[in-house]
């Protein structure tokens, strides 16, 4: 998958709702289900024109919303920044273990990775 498409399939998993249903079938076909354009007009019983035009629309529009509300940049930050601090607990937990132990510190640490995980988890 190139990285163009795998844009347009993260921004379709974000923004694929607020599209016309016409919109969403043909880009779900294009991108998820990879199928050509006669194939999807065919399925559609429209034009490859159609699909195509329908596809570019769809394609300009999450890319409008996505500059405007800024979803799936602010979500993979949140992702970056919790993996950083997954990283940094895990720190404190090793070297909590090297030098004079405490289990509130341990146990703290713990629960940061298991809430970070929990939450990263549901959130793909």
């Amino acid at each position: 998958m190139t990285d163009k498409n795998l844009n347009i399939s993260v921004l379709f998993d974000y923004y694929g709702n607020m599209l016309t249903d016409k919109q969403r079938d043909v880009i779900d076909l294009y991108y998820n289900q990879d199928l050509s354009l006669a194939e999807i007009a065919e399925h559609e019983k429209i034009t490859r024109q159609g699909v195509r035009d329908n596809i570019k629309r769809g394609e300009a529009y999450m890319l409008e919303l996505e500059k405007n509300l800024r979803m799936v940049q602010q979500s993979q930050k949140l992702v970056r920044l919790l993996e950083e601090i997954d990283t940094r607990s895990r720190e404190i937990s090793r070297a909590n273990k090297d030098s004079v132990y405490s289990a509130v510190i341990q146990e703290n640490a713990a629960a940061i990775s298991k809430q970070i995980a929990a939450f990263l988890e549901e959130f793909d």
